[in-house]
């Protein structure tokens, strides 16, 4: 039992050093993801418009740097900016939308890119707290199993 807690710290230690050592690469490629889901959003629902929806709304942003964004899809060039970018839904026009002028003052003109980020670095202290209290339990979990190891072991050759 302590050598399978010995081998669970060990996997969740070495992947709290990949995620700190890797974090500008994880950004980076969520950018670039972001970037993508952007150019290939389209009228169909389907998760990857899902979660760009859902990420616009929740975090009341838009585009990946900022709202103009969205002028480089092919989607824009169709129906305009998304509705899940506007401040207010019923005060968001489809007419409105297609002009970037227009839409500036009806949608969120701060980008999702920093909002996410910004949002996840602030919950790292919270995450790297649970973490470490997560590896004081196993840590006591292990030293009470070789404890427990070793008392069965004396106990056995004193019955003897």
């Amino acid at each position: 039992y302590a050598m399978l807690l010995s081998l669970i710290f060990l996997i969740v230690l070495v992947a709290a050093i990949v995620g700190f050592v890797f974090r500008h690469e994880i950004k980076t490629n969520f950018e670039s993801n972001l970037n993508l889901a952007l150019k290939d959003y389209n009228a169909t629902t389907d998760r990857h418009n899902e979660a760009v929806d859902t990420i616009q709304r929740t975090l009341h942003c838009c585009g990946v740097q900022n709202y103009s964004d969205w002028e480089r899809t092919e989607y824009f060039s169709q129906r305009g900016i998304p509705r899940s970018c506007c401040k207010n839904q019923n005060d968001c026009s489809e007419e409105d939308l297609k002009d970037p002028n227009k839409a500036k003052l009806k949608v969120f003109v701060h980008g999702c890119f920093f909002l996410v980020t910004s949002t996840m670095e602030s919950k790292m202290s919270v995450v790297a707290g649970i973490s470490f209290g997560i590896a004081c339990f196993q840590l006591i979990g292990i030293i009470l199993s070789c404890c427990l190891s070793r008392y069965i072991t004396n106990n056995q050759y004193e019955m003897v």
